[in-house]
């Protein structure tokens, strides 16, 4: 099981959390949010930490917001460029991607502007499972971000994802009881999640810390 870690705190008020993330072991990448996308200008103080992740290896995946389809192409480009200009991104995350058909134009847009900037790794977050068409324009689809009681009482998932790659789905879940983080990693498997994140904390950012139990590289 890989991680893909959306780490929304800022290196000044955690450094430790940044710097542990270059000893993570199968780790898919880190989900870089400086405000709510690139900010404004750049921001120094995540040059050494991201820096460092890049030199370890580790994926930063740039943080988009797509307001599911509703925000104008050319925002969503800017914040695409920025991320690559300020901080090197090697990929991006878009986060409330739309999830029906009528949004696919929308996404297949936005997935040529991210290509043709050279991005190795594009992550589409709808959060649920979103019509079967967006497959074809991600490397990683979540299709489940929501409540640890969601994911037990709720999930759902359509024919077409049981015959996905593993590797291709993605879990994020949050509000996880400590006792069943262990259980709800396994679960994000048996649902047919290659990647995932499970978490302790709640909203209104249950990503503000690393996620618990990570596992160490071997030296």
């Amino acid at each position: 099981m890989m991680l893909l870690v959306p780490l929304y705190v800022h290196p000044a008020e955690d450094p430790v959390a940044w710097r542990r993330l270059t000893e993570v072991e199968d780790l898919y990448g880190v989900v870089l949010n400086v405000a709510d996308g690139p900010g404004a200008a750049p921001d120094g103080a995540f040059a050494e930490p991201v820096g460092a992740l890049r030199s370890a290896g580790v994926r930063v995946l740039g943080y988009v917001d797509l307001d599911y389809g509703a925000r104008p192409p050319a925002a969503v480009v800017r914040d695409i460029e920025c991320h690559r200009e300020w901080y090197g991104t090697d990929g991006y995350f878009l986060d409330r991607a739309p999830a029906d058909r009528t949004g696919l134009p929308f996404v297949r847009q936005v997935s040529r502007a991210v290509r043709r900037g050279g991005a190795t790794t594009l992550v589409l977050n709808p959060g649920v499972h979103p019509a079967p068409g967006y497959l074809r324009l991600a490397d990683l689809v979540v299709t489940f971000e929501g409540h640890w009681t969601t994911y037990v009482s709720a999930f759902t998932r359509p024919g077409w994802a049981d015959r996905q790659p593993p590797e291709r789905l993605c879990h994020l879940v949050y509000g996880v009881p400590e006792a069943l983080l262990a259980l709800a990693r396994r679960t994000a498997g048996e649902r047919g999640a290659g990647v995932c994140c499970v978490v302790e904390r709640e909203l209104p950012n249950p990503w503000a810390a690393l996620p618990p139990a990570l596992p160490g590289k071997t030296p």
